[in-house]
C-alpha cells in the first residue's frame, strides 16, 4: 500500500499560533488557497480511497482533493487530532501563564502525559495506527490518501518507522504538506516527507 498523508491547510488559529485540537475550526482564506495547490499536486494520483479526520479543516481539505478523484472523502474518527482539552484555543503565552507546571512536565514526558481534560500522544498513536491497519487490510496494494493533523501524522510516522514516540518533535510538519509511506514486503519506508513544493508553485 502507498499511504499518502496530508496535513490540512491553514486556519485562523494556526495563523495566530493557538493550540488546536478537537475545536472544529474551518480553513481561512490562505488555507483554501493552500488546499487548491494540494489538490492539483495530487490530481494524477490513482487512489482507491480518501479518508479524513471529521474536523472541518481536514474534511474541507479532503473534499477539495476528492474533486479530482472518483468517490467522496470518508470521515474517520481514527485520524482526528489529539484532544487538547482545556488548552484548545490558547496561545503559548496563555498556556504558560495558566498551565506553566503542566507544560514543564509535558516537555519532559509528552507521550503518556494527557492534556488537561484531553488525550496523551500514546492515545492518539493507538487509534490512528488502528485506522492505518484497517486501511491496509482493505487496500493492501492500493494508493490511499489520509487527510489528518500534525500530532496524528507524527504519531503514524513514528509507529511506521519504529521510532520511539518521544522522538515526535524531530518530525516537523508544515500545513498542507504531503508525506508518503510505502508498505512493502520488506517493511515500511518513508519515501516523501513534508513536501510543500505545490505551495511554492501556487504562490
Amino acid at each position: 500500500m502507498r499511504l499518502i498523508l496530508v496535513r490540512h491547510g491553514q486556519t485562523q488559529w494556526n495563523r495566530e499560533n493557538r493550540a488546536i485540537g478537537h475545536a472544529d475550526i474551518e480553513l481561512n482564506e490562505e488555507g483554501r488557497k493552500q488546499v487548491q495547490g494540494l489538490a492539483l499536486a495530487l490530481r494524477r494520483e490513482r487512489v482507491a480511497a480518501i479518508y479524513s479526520s471529521p474536523l472541518r479543516r481536514a474534511l474541507e481539505t479532503a473534499e477539495t482533493i476528492a474533486r479530482f478523484h472518483q468517490g467522496e472523502a470518508k470521515p474517520d474518527d481514527a485520524f482526528i487530532e489529539m484532544d487538547c482539552g482545556e488548552l484548545d484555543g490558547l496561545t503559548y503565552d496563555e498556556m504558560r501563564e495558566r498551565y506553566g507546571d503542566f507544560l514543564k512536565e509535558w516537555m519532559r514526558d509528552a507521550c503518556s502525559l494527557a492534556m488537561p481534560g484531553g488525550e496523551c500522544l500514546e492515545d492518539v498513536q493507538r487509534r490512528a495506527w488502528h485506522g492505518v491497519e484497517r486501511i491496509l487490510e482493505n487496500h493492501p496494494k492500493d494508493a490511499v490518501i489520509v487527510v489528518s493533523h500534525n500530532f496524528a501524522i507524527q504519531c503514524i510516522i513514528c509507529r511506521a518507522l519504529a521510532l520511539d514516540l518521544s522522538q515526535f518533535r524531530r518530525l516537523r510538519l508544515s500545513l498542507a504538506s504531503i508525506s508518503v509511506l510505502d508498505f512493502g514486503e520488506r517493511g515500511i519506508s518513508l519515501t516523501l516527507f513534508n513536501d510543500t513544493c505545490h505551495l511554492q508553485t501556487e504562490a
